[in-house]
C-alpha cells in the first residue's frame, strides 16, 4: 500500500489494523533535539481513544511506547516509532458478516482492490489506523508550539445543528474539551448530545461538521502550482476515514457573494508595522499561499456507517442478496472524535510546509 507514507520532508507511516496485535506510526525527518517524552504523545492519543457516554464502548488505553528516536529526552534525527498495542479486541461479533460487505464501508471497495480483506472490524480501513496520525501530530504540534504555532479544533455541527458562537482561540479549545461533543458553546452542546443520543436508541447514526484552526502560522507557506497550502491540506483532511467534504475559509459560501463580499481588505496592523487583513473570508490563504492570518479549515464528515438498521448487501460467497444487522461497538457520530485526528493532520501539512520553506532547522 503506498498510500500508507504521508509528508515531503516531515514523513509519516502508520501501519496496523482495527483488530491486529497493534497500530503506531514511523516519522522520518524529526529534527534532533526537539525535547519529548511519552507524556506529550499520551495528552493526545487521550484525547482520540474511544469510550465516554456518547462514543463507542471500546476500552483502549492507547497507551503508547516510543521505541526508537529518542536519547536522553531528546530526538535523535533518526526515526522515530511508536505503537499502540490493541488490547480490547472482539472480532467475534463479524464472524457472522465476514462474507456479507457492510454498506457505507469500505468493505467492496478493499475486496475489488486486494482479493482479500481483514473483516475484523475493518482492517486497514478502520479508524483505528488513525492512532498513528495522531501520534505524529503530537509531536508536529510540540515542533510548532516552538514557534508560537497552535493547531486546535471543535465540533462546528452535528446533524444540522450549528454552533455560530464565536471565542477566542485559547478560550474555544477550553469548552470544547469540556463537552462530549466537543462544542464550545454550552447550549449548542446539549442540543448537539440530544441528537446524537436519540439516534444511538434508534440504532443510528448522525454526521456533522468540525472546524479545524491554525493560530499564528507564518505567511508564505505552499508551493505553488499543484503543492498549494489549500490543495495539501484538503489532501491531508480528505484522507482522515469519513470525510466528505474540506472547506477553506468562506468555503461554499463564496459562490454567493460578490468580489467586493468575498475580497479581504488589506490593513496595516500591530502599530502600522505589519500587513494584514480586516477580514478572512480566504482563510488564511491566497493564491495557494499563507497570508499570516488564522488558517480556517472546515470538514464534512458523514454518519458512521456501522448502524443496527436493517440494511441491504450482498453475500460474495453465495453471490445472493441478504439483509444485515451489524452489530458491535460503534460511535452513533463520529465528528466529536474526528478532530483531534484532523487537527493532527493539519500539523503535518504546517510541519512539512515550513520545513520546506526552510523555517525549521535540522537541529532544534
Amino acid at each position: 500500500m503506498i498510500g500508507s507514507t504521508f509528508g515531503y520532508l516531515f514523513r509519516v507511516t502508520t501501519w496496523g489494523e482495527s483488530h491486529g496485535k497493534a497500530v503506531g506510526c514511523v516519522i522520518d525527518g524529526c529534527p534532533s533535539g526537539l525535547e519529548l517524552s511519552e507524556k506529550e504523545v499520551q495528552i493526545e492519543l487521550d484525547r482520540r481513544k474511544p469510550g465516554g457516554r456518547l462514543a463507542s464502548p471500546r476500552k483502549e488505553k492507547d497507551k503508547v511506547e516510543i521505541l526508537s528516536g529518542i536519547f536522553e529526552g531528546k530526538t535523535t534525527g533518526t526515526p522515530v516509532s511508536m505503537i499502540v498495542w490493541n488490547k480490547d479486541v472482539n472480532s467475534k461479533s463479524y464472524e457472522k458478516i465476514k462474507y456479507v460487505f457492510r454498506p457505507g464501508h469500505a468493505d467492496y471497495t478493499y475486496f475489488a482492490k486486494y482479493g482479500i480483506r481483514d473483516w475484523r472490524g475493518g482492517g486497514r480501513a478502520s479508524a483505528r489506523e488513525t492512532v498513528g496520525r495522531v501520534a505524529a501530530g503530537a509531536i508536529a504540534k510540540t515542533i510548532l508550539g516552538k514557534f508560537g504555532i497552535a493547531v486546535g479544533g471543535y465540533t462546528k455541527e452535528i446533524a444540522g445543528i450549528r454552533c455560530n458562537s464565536v471565542f477566542e482561540f485559547e478560550e474555544m479549545m477550553k469548552r470544547s474539551e469540556r463537552s462530549e461533543v466537543r462544542c464550545p458553546d454550552e447550549e449548542t452542546s446539549k442540543l448537539m448530545e440530544e441528537m446524537v443520543t436519540n439516534a444511538r436508541k434508534e440504532g443510528d447514526s448522525v454526521g456533522g461538521i468540525a472546524e479545524i484552526i491554525v493560530r499564528n502560522p507564518p505567511a508564505g507557506l505552499g508551493e505553488p502550482v499543484f503543492m498549494k497550502l489549500d490543495a495539501y491540506l484538503a489532501y491531508a483532511i480528505m484522507s482522515v476515514p469519513a470525510v466528505k467534504g474540506v472547506e477553506i475559509g468562506a468555503g461554499f459560501n463564496v459562490s454567493k457573494m460578490r468580489g467586493s463580499e468575498n475580497n479581504d481588505p488589506i490593513v496595516l496592523k500591530s502599530g502600522n508595522e505589519k500587513i494584514g487583513f480586516e477580514t478572512n473570508n480566504a482563510g488564511g490563504i491566497l493564491g495557494g499561499v499563507s497570508n499570516g492570518e488564522d488558517i480556517v479549515i472546515r470538514a464534512a464528515i458523514k454518519p458512521t456507517p456501522s448502524i443496527s438498521i436493517s440494511q441491504k448487501t450482498v453475500n460474495y460467497r453465495t453471490m445472493k442478496g441478504e439483509e444485515i444487522t451489524i452489530k458491535g461497538r460503534h460511535d452513533p457520530c463520529i465528528v466529536p472524535r474526528a478532530v483531534p485526528v484532523l487537527e493532527a493532520m493539519t500539523a503535518l501539512v504546517i510541519t512539512d510546509c515550513m520545513m520546506l520553506q526552510g523555517l525549521i532547522p535540522r537541529f532544534m
